[in-house]
């Protein structure tokens, strides 16, 4: 399947920039997917008027992408080593993304096995799977970038296609999450609720009842810092509940926190 992607809210110069960067990556033969704005296109058939360009790598990927844009005279830097880097010139910014802020969203092979063929900047490319992308905003809940909607309107544009299977394998063991958009999903269209299919939603309810009658956990963990990285610092400073970022339960280290933590200071 084959999308032609145009952002006309882009300017030329930064077009141009965009495009350069795909040349430099593909002439490296360094696998990539583009993401952000122009898969959202893709996919929704929204436009967005985009202040970077995301392009997801795996994370063994990244050092020689990085390598090809220095040698191209770019500006790199590793930004937060657990999940994404940049490549700038001037006030034109390229993310490289590998994982997501919270460590659970890993660029794995199958990004790359389930991407779509499409054009992009008049360039043939590969974007996120919708799937992934679904999984990766389903996570974005802060104060200043709430992504659901985006989750919705992913739902209504690609419902019937959607691999279902694949979709719970990746919210697992956060199923719950992935639930509580398909419900909200049936509040904002009631005329689209039909489109969820009925087994990934008894399966999901039959969950929760299993929860229901189970006895209570001792797992003292908040889950909330998957969702946002401030707005649940309260639960594990003061309240002593556990970091579902940290391993074991989840992929970043106690120094990954720290310095994603510190970051919220720079958000304008």
């Amino acid at each position: 399947m084959a999308y032609q992607s145009t952002l006309e809210h882009a300017t030329h110069d930064t077009n141009a920039f965009y495009r350069r960067t795909l040349h430099v990556l593909s002439d490296a033969r360094v696998p990539f997917l583009v993401g952000g704005s122009h898969a959202l296109l893709a996919y929704t058939g929204i436009v967005r008027e985009t202040k970077d360009f995301d392009l997801f790598v795996r994370e063994r990927d990244l050092e020689p992408a990085l390598e090809a844009l220095r040698e191209a005279g770019y500006h790199t830097e590793v930004t937060f080593p657990h999940w994404l880097a940049k490549a700038l010139q001037g006030s034109d910014v390229v993310d490289l993304v590998f994982s997501s802020g919270n460590g659970i969203c890993k660029v794995d092979d199958r990004w790359f096995e389930f991407a779509l063929e499409a054009d992009v900047l008049g360039m043939p490319v590969k974007i996120a799977p919708v799937e992934e992308l679904l999984w990766q905003k389903a996570f974005v809940m802060e104060r200043e970038r709430y992504d659901g909607a985006d989750v919705a309107h992913i739902l209504r544009a690609c419902a019937e296609s959607l691999d279902w299977d694949r979709v719970v394998m990746r919210f697992d063991p956060h199923w719950q999450l992935l639930l509580s958009y398909l419900v909200l999903f049936s509040f904002i269209y009631p005329s689209e609720r039909h489109r969820i299919p009925a087994k990934v939603m008894s399966d999901l309810l039959g969950r929760v009842q299993s929860d229901t009658t189970a006895p209570p956990s001792n797992d003292r963990v908040c889950r909330g810092t998957l969702m946002s990285r401030a707005q649940y610092l309260i639960d594990i400073g003061r309240y002593g509940y556990e970091d579902a970022r940290l391993v074991p339960r989840g992929n970043m280290t106690p120094e990954d926190a720290v310095y994603w933590t510190w970051a919220i200071e720079n958000i304008h």
